[in-house]
């Protein structure tokens, strides 16, 4: 996950949905499949807040061959450790979770490093200055996925594109309907979950609205 000139402007970065861990992995990975193929997609989030470490092993390995066989960066959510262990590509972290300099220590130099920096200017310069791939800002709308600490405005990504090469993930609440601003203020990535899998048209239908969306907020 970089910013890439000979790349589309904007990407979609996935976040599983809650609740994975308690069944239906195989099916949720038929689902997965479909969006993957519907348009492109940057990355996939596991993101397992409350689950065991043995249902996290579970889904990562059900999850990541289908992510990494398209090519596609597969990124687990808090444990960096565990990231390591089950061969992700990356790990994200919090403000609240294992430190930037633990977490690059269990990847490794190679892998992806993301953090969260909410609407904090200063919570992304540091982040950026000790190595991380990408930050991400948000909430910028309503989300029922979780709680938001904070809400961000599309400013802060105008801020960062003309500020700072490491790229920019903008999450919370994101939906092909609503993600034109931010695009335009300078997203490199669009983190969706719930404006992805509760699409009414499915999953695979609403990845291809995404990327149309994007298209269209990049033209204009």
């Amino acid at each position: 996950m970089t910013r890439d000139s000979r790349a589309p402007v904007c990407r979609l970065y996935l976040i599983t949905p809650p609740g994975l861990a308690t069944g239906g992995l195989a099916a949720f990975a038929d689902v997965l499949a479909a969006a993957l193929d519907a348009g492109d997609v940057a990355s996939v989030q596991l993101r397992l807040k409350e689950a065991d470490d043995d249902s996290v092993r579970r889904a990562a390995e059900v999850m990541r061959p289908v992510v990494q066989d398209r090519d596609v960066a597969f990124i687990l959510n808090d444990r960096a450790d565990l990231a390591a262990e089950l061969d992700c590509d990356g790990v994200h972290i919090g403000q609240e979770d294992v430190s930037y300099a633990d977490a690059r220590a269990a990847v490794g130099a190679d892998a992806i490093v993301g953090v969260t920096c909410h609407d904090s200017r200063d919570l992304a310069i540091v982040a950026a200055e000790k190595g991380a791939d990408y930050v991400a800002f948000g909430a910028f709308f309503p989300t029922q996925t979780k709680r938001p600490k904070t809400r961000a405005a599309p400013g802060i990504l105008d801020w960062w594109s003309g500020l700072a090469t490491v790229p920019s993930v903008a999450i919370g609440g994101i939906t092909p309907e609503n993600c034109a601003p931010l695009v335009r203020a300078g997203a490199d990535f669009l983190a969706a979950a719930a404006g992805v899998w509760d699409h009414t048209e499915g999953p695979a239908a609403a990845v291809k609205a995404f990327n149309e969306a994007i298209a269209d907020a990049a033209t204009e």
